[in-house]
């Protein structure tokens, strides 16, 4: 039997413990996401209905049975002993080694019954049942004393590597508890650290909202996989041991702390209550101590006993009154399966401050389709003229009190900051007032006056180590509050500012202009409040990403709709072969006849659909869009979706739908208001769940409803249009980003200059001219930028399209309106499952793609699911 035949007859024979009984693209999803993990590659799997949580949790209980039985055969070998013996050290042995494990769950089965009792004990008699701890007082934070003496700078002296190159932010205390727990702390070594459990293999599942990994967790929660290890005697299983990780924004539970609706503000000031000096006082009450760490591996058990989501977390820190976000470190090491945002993955400081350790492990990305967008956000960063001004100001408020005092290399420093940030402020306005906006060349901005003596590696150093910026937002406050006690003016609450502090803001634009140039740029121009601004754009997504891929054993982007494939294996794996990439589109569980899809190429007066942008503001296309749209809305029933390819267009189109005609003829809103009732997604910030609710109603009641959304907009991500939600969904145009503007010409430049270094002759062409091999460079790197610019825009329309069809009995009409739609370059790019129900339309044609031959298609579909329509 041939390898591939075994390996073949092994994916039939595998039980991936699915508690349905699976379809067969299920299985096939399946066994490709076992095998690339199993392989040690990179998967780009698209699915609308695969099962990760089943392939992943298999492929791990078979690897973690794997080893076991491997240390069992380690210390079992082979001897001239009488076979009785060794039936008794294989036996002795396998106890051994499992016992640990059996230990384990016995403890964990332990938690579970004491909840289950206490679960009954509530349900009995009403009212929280909480633990024992004696809470302290709840201490007001705020500034501890008095004295200006407090924001004053320590010693400083870079050169000589003065200060502590570990320093950060823990007393002493806390950092012994972690230690002791378990927890990874920054500069702490493996000695150190006194284990109870050893590091499992793990997966790490990663989405973009904690939403999303809630319904993970509820999926979850309904499976169950055989244990790894022999239980003996035991009445115990392996019960999967899940962990849900957090920002302090999900799980903080000071109430002092929770008040703060900034990430990063919210950061300082949980830091700022376990500095080094601060006093009893004025700490969180939360925050586990020596004495705690009965309670905190209490935490750490009942986290493992069950299968608990972010918001389950906290509740379990507010009851037993421990800080869930440091006690839930501990349990990263034994547990199997952790889910985490976006953030807390993509973040080197953040998997870092957490202790996450990626080597060996899998990485799942769930939703990968904005992998790349949610990279360069995180590592992009914006700086306003008003934040450049509000430093320097506190900057010299500070100065004004404390320059006289400052010792060691604080003064040159800070002068150095004072100096850069004049340089910025006037750059950026002698910029925005010359022309709008544009690329700012780093040399440029660099070349000012003195800023070439500054060393930015280590002023960045310097900001880091000295807390500057805390001590000068600290004194800041602390003078206003002064001021305000004088006049009589009592502060609101004695609340902390809401924000974290504008210079630690400017550290990450000073670090991107200590970047290279080819990774990103920096622009200047306004922001939507109409500021001035510098922003860094991240332009290589794939140097950030690549450490995650070199660390972990296989990682897994998946999605239901993740085509066009290629930017991923260009853009974010080009240092990866491509024998260690595996890809797979898979089709729907749905029947073939519960989707139609139509490409609407012409209007009914016989002209194309074509929304470029020299013809989309042609008061005649908008009228026929309009018409096309209505006699859709007359056939499709319940819910209709439709999308526009921004909010400035949506705006126009109904104002010009709203219009009066001049013969008294009904206008296009009013038809479509008798058809179905509208609702508008709006780009204020509005209830998104208010407007969902109405349309939820409004279908509901009989009426129907029309949903007029954006693609990339709040209804485009996240929200799924399901049964009668999303009958209908209308695609309107291509959302191509604006080509002119300066981030997207900087984007297609680096796009093609990475295409053109790469290219590699092919074989019959390594002896042709150079001219030749040339001309083919540089057509490769052109057709390079296109695609990606292309990819980009059906990135967004799969992802907006994908919203519809959800489960297998579901039934739905995709109509695609722009010629476009029907050329096999774009139809390629659409995900596999939606291709099955595409019509064939030749655009090139008169009589296909019509309005009338849509409309009678749709007609007869929804006739064929339900006569009575």
């Amino acid at each position: 039997m041939s390898r591939e035949a075994m390996e073949n007859d092994e994916q039939k024979q595998r039980d991936f413990h699915h508690p349905y009984t699976p379809y067969s693209i299920q299985l096939e999803f399946m066994n490709v996401l076992y095998d690339a993990i199993q392989d040690g590659c990179v998967g780009i799997l698209e699915s609308p209905t695969g099962n990760l949580i089943c392939g992943a949790l298999t492929w791990l209980r078979d690897r973690k049975t794997q080893d076991f039985e491997e240390q069992l055969r380690g210390h079992t070998q082979a001897t001239q002993e009488p076979d009785w013996v060794t039936d008794f050290v294989i036996k002795d042995t396998k106890q051994r080694l499992s016992r640990h494990k059996v230990d384990l769950e016995l403890r964990l089965k332990a938690v579970r019954d004491k909840e289950a009792k206490e679960k009954a004990l509530h349900d009995a008699r009403g009212g929280d049942q909480h633990y024992s701890k004696k809470l302290k007082k709840v201490i007001e934070v705020g500034i501890d004393g008095d004295s200006d003496d407090q924001f004053l700078l320590d010693d400083y002296e870079s050169d000589t590597e003065g200060m502590d190159a570990n320093t950060d932010d823990y007393s002493p205390e806390v950092k012994q508890l972690m230690i002791k727990l378990g927890m990874v702390i920054p500069g702490a070594s493996q000695e150190e650290a006194d284990l109870d459990f050893p590091d499992e293999t793990k997966i790490f599942f990663c989405s973009r909202t904690h939403s999303q990994l809630t319904q993970f967790v509820n999926e979850l929660r309904k499976v169950e996989i055989p244990p790894s290890f022999p239980l003996g005697e035991e009445t115990v299983g392996e019960q999967i041991k899940h962990l849900s990780l957090g920002s302090r924004k999900s799980l903080c539970i000071n109430s002092h702390v929770q008040k703060l609706h900034s990430v990063s503000a919210m950061n300082e000031r949980c830091l700022e209550m376990q500095k080094s000096g601060t006093s009893e006082q004025k700490k969180c009450e939360f925050l586990p101590t020596k004495e705690d760490i009965v309670q905190t591996r209490d935490f750490r058990d009942h986290a493992l006993a069950g299968i608990r989501d972010i918001e389950d977390l906290a509740k379990l820190g507010k009851k037993m009154g421990t800080c869930p976000y440091y006690s839930a470190r501990s349990a990263i090491k034994p547990s199997e399966i952790v889910t985490l945002p976006y953030p807390l993955l993509l973040q080197k400081s953040a998997r870092e401050a957490l202790g996450i350790s990626l080597k060996g492990n899998v990485v799942i990305i769930d939703e990968a389709h904005n992998l790349m967008d949610a990279i360069s956000s995180i590592y992009s960063i914006t700086v306003t003229l008003p934040q450049l001004q509000i430093c320097k100001s506190q900057l010299e408020t500070y100065l004004g009190k404390f320059k006289n005092r400052l010792k060691g290399s604080n003064k040159v420093y800070i002068m150095q900051v004072s100096r850069l940030l004049d340089n910025l402020a006037r750059y950026l306005e002698a910029l925005n007032s010359s022309q709008k906006e544009g690329e700012v060349p780093p040399g440029d901005l660099l070349s000012s006056k003195g800023m070439d003596q500054i060393n930015f590696f280590k002023l960045q150093r310097y900001l880091s180590e000295s807390k500057l910026a805390r001590k000068i937002e600290g004194y800041v406050v602390h003078e206003e509050e002064k001021k305000s006690a004088k006049l009589g003016n009592q502060p609101a609450d004695n609340k902390p500012k809401d924000s974290v502090p504008v210079l630690m803001h400017l550290q990450g634009f000073l670090q991107a202009l200590a970047n290279p140039s080819s990774e990103g740029k920096i622009f200047h121009g306004q922001n939507d409040s109409g500021e001035a601004c510098f922003k860094y754009l991240l332009l290589d997504p794939a140097f950030h990403f690549k450490e995650i891929v070199d660390e972990a054993r296989s990682v897994i982007l998946a999605g239901g709709t993740m085509q066009p494939m290629e930017d991923y294996m260009t853009r974010l794996f080009p240092y990866v072969s491509k024998e260690k990439i595996r890809t797979l589109s898979c089709g729907h569980v749905i029947p073939k006849d519960n989707l139609l899809v139509w490409p609407l190429v012409k209007t009914q007066t016989g002209r194309d659909f074509e929304f470029l942008h020299g013809t989309r503001m042609d008061p005649n296309v908008m009228f026929e869009l309009g018409r096309a749209v209505v006699n859709l809305c007359s056939v499709i029933p319940k819910g209709v979706v439709c999308f526009f390819p921004s909010y400035s267009y949506l705006d126009i189109v109904v104002k010009e739908w709203q219009k009066k005609t001049s013969d008294g003829r009904p206008v296009i809103w009013e038809k479509l208001g008798k058809s179905k009732e509208i609702f508008r997604e709006s780009s204020e910030k509005s209830s998104v769940e208010e407007t969902l609710r109405e349309y939820s109603q409004a279908i509901d009641s009989g009426k129907g409803g029309l949903l007029l959304s954006v693609v990339g907009g709040k209804m485009s991500e996240g929200i799924n249009f399901n049964d009668n939600l999303g009958r209908g969904v209308i695609m309107i145009g291509l959302p191509f980003p604006n080509i002119q503007s300066p981030e997207w010409k900087a984007k297609l430049q680096h796009v093609e200059k990475f295409a053109y270094d790469s290219y590699v002759p092919p074989h019959n062409l390594l002896r042709a001219a150079k001219t030749t091999i040339e001309a083919r460079r540089k057509e490769y790197a052109r057709a390079a930028k296109t695609d990606f610019y292309e990819n980009t825009c059906m990135r967004a329309v799969n992802q907006s399209i994908g919203r519809a069809i959800r489960h297998r009995e579901d039934y739905a009409t995709i109509v695609l309106i722009d010629r476009r739609y029907a050329t096999p370059r774009i139809q390629n790019k659409l995900p596999g499952w939606i291709k099955t129900g595409l019509m064939t339309v030749d655009p090139m044609k008169a009589d296909q793609g019509r309005v009338v031959d849509v409309v009678k298609s749709c007609s007869q579909f929804f006739r064929s699911k339900n006569p009575l329509i």
